[in-house]
């Protein structure tokens, strides 16, 4: 079940928490991937906040939006580049993504592997995808204070499993929200310093949010490694005798 789009919002752009939450995320975000110069980068679900640090210099940005959840136009006072799409049919050709970010779209998709398979499609050869995730072992998956609260949360193992099985390859991972999910001043204000010493100690265990970097499988062609070779060609007259030519 997908949250809805005013909820998001309403989290991550006002309140202090979602705020903090949405900075550490993107820490993440863009230590992992610094730059998309000429790139089309591609978000789904609820990835707007991890989208913006490309706007500048990507070719294309592209938020798409599943209906469930509903669209806002982002990125405010801007021309809006967010698209209100069906969950496993997405309004772009195959192979038309260089970047693809999935935030707040996998753990509360009712059809996980059908939303994969899409993500296959769309991404380009060579292309990466980053999914992010509520982390089971994690507090932000405990309570419904906080988006991460809600949909499936998932290990480490069990996200890169599932990912293998939909034709990519897990290459990264790290996690990110190691302070706990509350509005209190003290840890909002050392929020900064929880998450330099989070990723220090664990990336599994203690970090509220799982961040998986995959590629693109691609299936090697089936059949003879050379090409076959050409068959004799048909000789329509063989097995008639030749004319003989008689003296003059």
């Amino acid at each position: 079940m997908h949250l809805d789009v005013l909820d998001l919002r309403n989290f991550y752009y006002r309140t202090r928490l979602g705020r903090t939450a949405q900075r550490a995320i993107r820490d993440q975000v863009t230590a992992l991937w610094p730059e998309a110069d000429r790139q089309t980068v591609v978000g789904y679900g609820f990835a707007v906040p991890m989208l913006r640090p490309y706007l500048a210099k990507a070719r294309r940005v592209i938020a798409l939006m599943p209906g469930p959840q509903g669209v806002m136009h982002w990125p405010a006072g801007d021309k809006n580049v967010s698209v209100l799409c069906q969950e496993t049919l997405w309004p772009l050709e195959t192979g038309h993504a260089d970047r693809l970010v999935v935030m707040h779209g996998l753990e509360t998709s009712d059809h996980p592997g059908a939303l994969l398979d899409e993500c296959w499609r769309v991404l380009g050869p060579g292309g990466r995808a980053l999914f992010i995730v509520p982390n089971r072992a994690g507090l932000w998956a405990r309570g419904d204070r906080t988006p991460f609260g809600f949909g499936r949360p998932y290990s480490t193992g069990q996200l890169e499993g599932l990912l293998r099985q939909h034709g990519f390859v897990p290459e990264r991972h790290v996690a990110a929200l190691y302070m706990p999910p509350t509005q209190r001043r003290f840890w909002l204000r050392s929020g900064a310093f929880w998450e330099k010493l989070g990723s220090r100690i664990s990336t599994r265990i203690a970090g509220g949010v799982l961040l998986v970097e995959v590629t693109k499988r691609v299936a090697a062609p089936t059949g003879p490694a050379t090409p076959e070779p050409a068959r004799r060609p048909l000789r329509v007259l063989d097995g008639l005798a030749k004319p003989s030519v008689k003296p003059a």
